[in-house]
């Protein structure tokens, strides 16, 4: 887990307020705020391990190891009720807690108290708490485990933070933690926005799961836009999905077509680095390992292969993780994932876009659909994770499910239902929508979004990838199924969420000992298979690689 990146300084006052202990529970039991001297932690309810922090004065959180180790931790209330508007990381020694204006207070994880799992939750959402143990850490001191008796209480809802205390102006009561400055700002490098399962790597990093965007996205604090309409900076969308790993996932030595560059740390780093890239299953793979033959005397770097195009088998390739699916922020602003033109755009920049309410092509002849008026004054943040070389300056493709599979397709690798209508090549279910024998050109916007949204539940409803029924809903929604839509743009500084969602967790350094795998569809998280057999430098016998070690390494396989 990386650092937080400290932009701005915000003013010492500018502290967290944690919920009270004495609150009571949603049966109406009270929990106390004071463990029991013999197990404290029977107090609190964990569904994972987690640190309990206790302010002293009845203030507390309790702290998910879990989720924080993922880059955004759960915080729960003493009953197990998630508190809303804030979440917590960890890097190494130091936690860090943070609500949705940016400011966080520090933590010294050594002295905090890490209770063991003491509950479960229950399909009809009963808690059933049963034993618990404590482990403290060792430089705090400890006496070993304990349990508690079981009991059960009614599960609570989410405690949203101004209602648990929270304050970006509080005070944190009884607290010698001290206080770390922030604009907000969090950097590249760390985890995926993902609060999911996380799995352990034999090296520094994570491998992570995708997440739910319309979840993820509650985490991060809205951001003010200026209207831009009439700035003079045209352009219109189009739309694909074509489920291929991103070309941004890809590696240059030159920066050629805008991919980040990979000659030094500090360059790739400032990039973004390369963009994500899931297996057939939708786990996180990495987008680059040790070169795929590993010749005696040439130690580099392969990008892992591309489900359309050179994988063998295909489905063993990179797709394109759902979670980069477009989500709404609130009614009037959304963040996407586009393909841009080689000539305007690079990878990992981004840019504003606020729709005027017409087309691509409008003339006297061919008006403004119903569906263009109603996108009009939106506003939407992208981000190149493609470049498209068919795409013109102005121009960002975004990427939407169901917006069109394109002359690349590994979207028919991930849903093998038969019979399903995939629409145009390009368009997708929109540009089906518009056929005659369907709504036809003029059509309603009711019509076109109920069209569309029939097509999404038809590809997308009962497959294992929910992310892109989400994304295919957003769509028709939010983006008002408008076809071709005009607007005004601007280059911006692009926002935390779409930096987390775009940004590897896995290949953040110039130097891997990851394996190359031509098969990745079996892999399931977890270790990596790695090497140290070969080296740039040769050894005393001047062999480049160790034969015996490297042919045994290789012949490992994910299963």
């Amino acid at each position: 887990m990386k650092g937080y990146f400290v932009k701005s300084l915000m003013a010492l006052g500018a502290m967290m307020m944690v919920c009270s202990c004495g609150d009571d529970s949603s049966d109406g039991s009270a929990v106390s705020p004071n463990p029991p001297v013999n197990d404290p932690c029977a107090a609190y309810t964990v569904f994972s391990a987690g640190w309990i922090q206790d302010f002293g004065d009845g203030t507390y959180w309790v702290l998910d190891q879990a989720s924080a180790a993922a880059g955004m931790g759960t915080i729960f209330d003493a009953n197990g009720n998630p508190v809303t508007g804030a979440y917590f990381v960890i890097d190494g020694d130091v936690g860090s807690v943070f609500d949705s204006e940016g400011p966080y207070v520090t933590l010294n994880m050594p002295a905090q108290l890490l209770c063991q799992a003491n509950a479960t939750k229950t399909e009809t959402g009963e808690i059933i708490k049963s034993s618990s143990s404590v482990v403290t850490n060792p430089s705090a001191g400890g006496d070993g485990t304990l349990s508690s008796s079981a009991t059960s209480v009614s599960a609570g809802s989410e405690v949203p933070a101004s209602q648990a205390g929270l304050s970006s102006a509080g005070t944190l009561p009884g607290s010698s933690a001290a206080i770390t400055s922030s604009g907000g700002q969090v950097d590249p490098n760390v985890g995926s926005s993902s609060s999911v399962e996380v799995v352990p790597a034999s090296s520094s990093e994570k491998v992570f799961t995708v997440g739910n965007p319309e979840e993820d996205i509650k985490k991060y604090p809205v951001p003010t836009l200026k209207n831009i309409l009439g700035n003079g900076t045209s352009g219109w969308n189009t739309r694909y999905w074509d489920a291929c790993k991103a070309h941004c996932s890809q590696t240059s030595t030159d920066g050629a077509e805008g991919k980040p560059k990979i000659n030094t740390q500090e360059e790739y780093a400032a990039s973004h680095y390369t963009a994500r890239v899931c297996n057939i299953n939708d786990i996180e793979i990495p987008t680059f390992t040790y070169s795929k033959g590993l010749e005696r005397y040439w130690v580099g770097i392969q990008n892992t292969p591309n489900a359309c195009q050179e994988a063998s088998p295909a489905s063993g390739g990179g797709f394109t993780c759902t979670d980069m699916a477009p989500v709404a922020v609130n009614d009037t602003l959304a963040y996407a994932f586009v393909a841009g033109s080689d000539a305007t755009t690079s990878c990992g920049k981004c840019f504003h876009l606020q729709y005027d309410g017409s087309f691509k092509d409008a003339d006297g002849n061919n008006a403004p659909k119903e569906t263009h008026k109603a996108l009009k004054g939106k506003h939407i943040i992208v981000m190149a994770s493609n470049i498209g070389h068919d795409v013109k300056p102005g121009q960002f493709d975004l990427m939407v499910p169901g917006g069109g599979p394109g002359i690349f397709n590994a979207l028919q690798l991930q849903i093998t239902k038969p019979g399903i209508e995939w629409g145009a090549t390009y368009g997708g279910f929109l540009t089906y929508c518009q056929n005659g024998e369907q709504v036809g050109y003029d059509g309603s916007l009711a019509d076109y979004q109920k069209c569309v949204k029939n097509m999404c539940d038809a590809a997308f409803g009962d497959s294992k990838y929910p992310n892109l029924l989400r994304g295919c809903h957003w769509f028709a929604d939010w983006f008002m199924a408008a076809d071709n839509p005009t607007y005004q743009w601007e280059e911006v500084e692009c926002p935390q969420y779409l930096i987390d969602k775009y940004s590897t967790n896995i290949s953040t350094s110039i130097e891997t000992k990851i394996l190359y795998q031509s098969d990745w569809s079996t892999y399931k998280g977890g270790d990596f298979i790695e090497t140290d057999a070969c080296s740039k430098t040769p050894n005393a016998t001047g062999e480049y690689c160790n034969p015996e070690q490297l042919e045994a390494d290789k012949a490992k396989k994910y299963e």
